[in-house]
């Protein structure tokens, strides 16, 4: 059995993916063990709903190190899902290639500081890309910089706008983040 730790920000659709994954056999032989949330979200409520053990660590100064006091011994994989705050250093080190995030752009392009949810969608329309889609990478101590784990793109249609791009992109995330998770953990 592999053990998998989700951290979340908001409303957990990632996670609760994940879990629907793992319950499904999608994602074999895995277990979430706790999920941690740096925020009061809905993320929380998924993860109660279905028995999961799940904690509430205030953003802050501490986090990383408070967040590396609680993973559980046991834990092959920490999955990002929709999770806002920036890891220390010393956090993506001690964890090194047992983080893996995803992100709505195909990165390296759109990544770094404050691209996250709409900031993303509205920067690649804002650019006039012709494509963009959703990439799962490592986590490392550089904001979005980390190995590329999957990608899958789509084309932008003429007429895209910030709610359908934003559809489109979900759809994708829901398709790649188990199979990259199934990926990670088979390797590890």
């Amino acid at each position: 059995m592999k053990y998998i730790t989700v951290l979340v920000s908001g409303s957990g659709t990632n996670l609760q993916r994940i879990i629907d994954c793992i319950e499904n056999g999608d994602i074999p032989n895995a277990a979430v063990n706790l999920v941690v949330a740096d925020r009061e979200c809905f993320g929380l409520q998924r993860a109660e709903n279905h028995g999961i053990k799940n904690i509430l660590i205030k953003r802050g100064k501490d986090f990383s190190e408070n967040l590396g006091k609680i993973i559980p011994e046991n834990t092959d994989l920490i999955v990002l899902a929709g999770f806002l705050s920036i890891l220390n250093k010393d956090f993506c080190d001690n964890f090194r290639g047992k983080i893996i995030n995803i992100h709505p752009a195909l990165l390296p392009k759109f990544g770094g500081k404050g691209m996250w949810g709409h900031h993303v969608h509205n920067a690649v329309l804002a650019s006039g890309e012709k494509e963009s889609g959703a990439t799962v990478h490592f986590v490392t101590s550089g904001i979005d910089e980390g190995e590329i784990i999957l990608q899958k793109s789509f084309e932008i249609s003429e007429t895209e706008t910030l709610e359908s791009l934003s559809e489109k992109i979900h759809k994708i995330e829901y398709e790649i983040f188990p199979e990259a998770v199934n990926l990670v953990l088979n390797r590890v």
